[in-house]
């Protein structure tokens, strides 16, 4: 089973947490267009470490540099691709992450993603797409606050 290594970041300032905007995604063999998300991706052979990829991923993503890596949960989000995809499955390690700035530096900075914002959690939870991620913040949420 070919299985892609991925980082992700809960993001939060305050009470309030920043999701990514995406284009477009793949989920269950269906399109999705526009959908929110928490920033995410691949991690490459030239990152050195972890924290460092979850870093560059939210710099590629977002535009800013202005996070302090709290945490790597222990928990990780894990979900099959469909059959036409290069990787069977994705496995992606999770960070709490604060956000520093004021929220001028967020600025889409990958042609997948058209906006950037901070939700509350009630929110948040009405607008995530993919379920993996639904329970995987509800489980850490209820977990750790």
């Amino acid at each position: 089973m070919k299985i892609r290594k991925a980082v992700g970041a809960v993001v939060f300032r305050n009470d309030e947490y920043l999701l990514v905007h995406k284009v477009k995604s793949i989920s269950d063999n269906e399109s999705i267009d526009g959908y929110w998300d928490f920033t995410k991706g691949g991690i490459e052979e030239l990152d050195e470490n972890l924290e460092k990829s979850i870093l560059r991923e939210l710099k590629e993503e977002t535009g800013s540099s202005n996070y302090r890596i709290v945490h790597m949960f222990d928990k990780k989000i894990c979900f099959s691709f469909p059959q036409s995809h290069k990787y069977d499955a994705q496995e992606t390690i999770m960070f709490y992450i604060e956000y520093l700035g004021n929220g001028e530096d967020l600025k889409p900075q990958d042609e997948e993603i058209d906006d950037i914002r901070f939700f509350s959690k009630d929110d948040l939870m009405k607008i995530l797409c993919h379920k993996e991620t639904y329970e995987f913040f509800q489980e850490i949420f209820d977990a750790t606050f």
